[in-house]
């Protein structure tokens, strides 16, 4: 499963401008670790976190999950405003 595919739908549906959504996978020095970058616009930013951070919270977690069932890597996942 491509888990910047899957991130990138996620956050999709959840903002109101979709042309702004931007998912890009990042190397990183630890093995077995993905880091993905997420970019919305600033308008959008309250509904990707969520109140206390949920709607981050659980996009992590599912994500993480798909990438348990590919190998065990770890993903992190930061999310920026434009």
């Amino acid at each position: 499963m491509d888990l910047v595919k899957l991130t990138e739908d996620l956050v999709k549906s959840v903002v109101l401008n979709e042309d702004s959504v931007s998912v890009k996978e990042f190397p990183t020095e630890e093995e077995n670790v993905i880091l993905i970058q997420v970019m919305v616009a600033e308008e959008d930013m309250g509904r990707v976190v969520g109140r206390e951070g949920n709607a981050a919270k659980a996009l992590r977690t599912l994500v993480q999950t798909a990438a348990s069932l590919e190998g065990n890597k770890y993903v992190k996942i930061d999310i920026d405003k434009y």
